[in-house]
């Protein structure tokens, strides 16, 4: 008898219990794209610039790209009233954020704000610890689309059961939003918060340097675009549509030369990583313009197959990246580190590789000949050969990419 009481009563006691809520679905089918504030503006930020990015993205052509998060970082925050709900900066957003996010709405964007686990964020504002459902209910109630939050703050917290929090709140507040999570991969996030959030930060903060020399007067602070790569690309097992290693924020524009941001933004778009742009885009150059607007590279990124990229192998100083794609096809990529231009001589029969640990795809270049079509300059250059051999001889710059698209034949591996 006891044990059918006990039967019951937990039988009950599940009835009673609401299930956890899941994040919202189909919000990150393909990573993210959009702008962020940190990068270029830091804690300077207010109404005037957002306005003007809003309008910039759409008037470059950037919404059209793919581009359509504007997303507002740190230091937005004004004070939390007598009930504790948080309110924007009065000075900084005069009409408010609800106005801004119908703002950026009738243009066609979506707009983004930023929170903190903790008690504040990492440049002190009220951060969203005790606060969770108030913040989220009042996100909503703005037309929030997008919510990053941060592990500043944090002391004795568990990972997993705060973001967890949020992620609930954010579901029971009833607006779809994505939830952007950045943990800086300590707690290693891709272990736990594929049912959490729509993507998680793999790696600590991206700086405007290529490789570590160039940021030694950072002091360690921010790592580099080759850092941040080596980090990232053990880990693309965990990726997939609806959840994706973040490796941060692009530095494109934002101070490196042509071929480096060349390089960042493709390598990017190898690893399905996150596509969130960080300079200003009311202002940039013709050369910055054509590498974030190259829809070819986009469409590697944006992908439905929901790969991310491999990285096969490296010789002669060269890292050799493959990346499966919908419908037989392949993206491959020669990326340079080193700080001389570097002549190899390409015999496809090298690569024939297949992918088991996520895709289970082959290049099978011995019985397969793709058709080359080069990923920068928008050309066709000729088709693999089925038998070993110098295919052709490349010169990959210093801190730059060669990379293309394997066109697979009509009926090879539609799937």
């Amino acid at each position: 008898m006891k044990k059918l009481i006990l039967t019951l009563a937990t039988v009950a006691l599940t009835a009673l219990t609401p299930a956890r809520a899941q994040k919202w679905e189909h919000l990150a089918d393909t990573p993210q794209m959009g702008w962020s504030t940190w990068n270029k503006f830091a804690h300077h930020i207010d109404e005037q610039k957002i306005v003007g990015v809003i309008d910039a993205i759409v008037e470059s052509g950037l919404r059209d790209a793919g581009y359509i998060y504007v997303n507002i970082d740190d230091c937005w925050h004004g004070k939390r009233d007598a009930d504790g709900f948080i309110h924007e900066h009065p000075e900084k957003f005069p009409h408010g954020m609800k106005w801004l996010a119908d703002y950026a709405h009738s243009k066609g964007l979506k707009l983004g704000i930023y929170t903190d686990c903790g008690t504040q964020t990492c440049a002190g504002e009220p951060g969203s610890l005790g606060h969770e459902y108030q913040d989220a209910l009042t996100y909503a109630r703005w037309g929030i689309d997008y919510l990053k939050e941060d592990w500043c703050n944090t002391p004795n917290q568990n990972p997993i059961g705060a973001y967890q929090l949020m992620s609930d709140a954010l579901r029971a507040a009833g607006r779809p939003i994505l939830l952007s999570l950045c943990e800086w991969g300590t707690a290693k996030p891709w272990r736990w918060a594929r049912d959490i959030g729509h993507s998680w930060r793999t790696t600590g903060d991206i700086g405007p340097f290529f490789n570590k020399d160039q940021g030694k007067a950072d002091q360690g602070r921010r790592l580099s675009v080759l850092e941040i790569i080596q980090r990232n690309d053990t880990l693309r097992a965990y990726a997939g549509p609806g959840h994706w290693n973040d490796p941060d924020m692009l530095e494109v524009g934002n101070g490196l030369t042509e071929n480096e941001d060349r390089a960042h933004f493709t390598m990017w778009c190898m690893m399905a990583a996150p596509l969130i742009l960080g300079h200003d885009v009311r202002d940039m150059s013709e050369a910055t313009r054509r590498i974030i607007m190259n829809r070819d590279m986009i469409a590697i990124d944006q992908d439905s197959l929901g790969v991310q990229g491999l990285h096969y192998c490296t010789e002669q100083g060269l890292d050799f990246w493959f990346k499966p794609l919908k419908g037989g096809d392949w993206a491959f990529t020669i990326l340079n580190p080193t700080q001389e231009a570097v002549t190899y001589a390409l015999n496809w029969q090298d690569f024939n590789l297949t992918d088991e640990e996520v895709s289970g795809r082959s290049t099978d270049f011995n019985h397969t000949r793709y058709t080359v079509y080069n990923l920068w300059s928008h050309k066709r250059e000729g088709r693999t050969s089925l038998k070993a051999g110098i295919e052709r001889t490349l010169t990959v710059p210093s801190h730059d990419v060669v990379s293309y698209r394997l066109i697979a034949p009509a009926g090879k591996n539609k799937h």
